[in-house]
């Protein structure tokens, strides 16, 4: 084997593991199933009045759209709030109380709503 094939040899391996290392930070499939664990919960808890996807008015006027939470606040930052139980001004809204897994899920499903930049 020549010089010039041997430094070639370790090349594939290298660039194998260079892979890898890219494929690794990337979004894996997990976290498009936190957005759709985060959907589920918003389904089930907060469809009757809120809309949960990007066109529809929501059932309960005056409960707004998930799709505009963002223009109002951040919704990373609702976190606290929905691990201590969301009061607001109006009685129709029930208090509830999400787990730490619970709350990453429904935050990437809010996040998901925002206008893509």
């Amino acid at each position: 084997m020549s010089s010039t094939s041997r430094s070639h040899a370790g090349r594939p391996l290298a660039l194998a593991a260079g892979l890898a290392a890219c494929l690794a930070v990337l979004p894996a499939p997990a976290a498009a199933a936190n957005v759709q664990r985060g959907q589920t919960l918003a389904r089930t808890y907060c469809a009757t009045c809120h809309a949960i996807d990007r066109t529809s008015p929501s059932p309960l006027t005056i409960a707004p759209p998930f799709r505009d939470l963002h223009r109002s606040y951040a919704v990373e930052n609702l976190s606290e709030a929905l691990a201590e139980g969301i009061m607001t001004g109006h009685p129709s809204m029930p208090q509830f109380r999400f787990d730490p897994d619970q709350i990453e899920d429904f935050i990437g499903f809010l996040k998901s709503l925002e206008p893509r930049r």
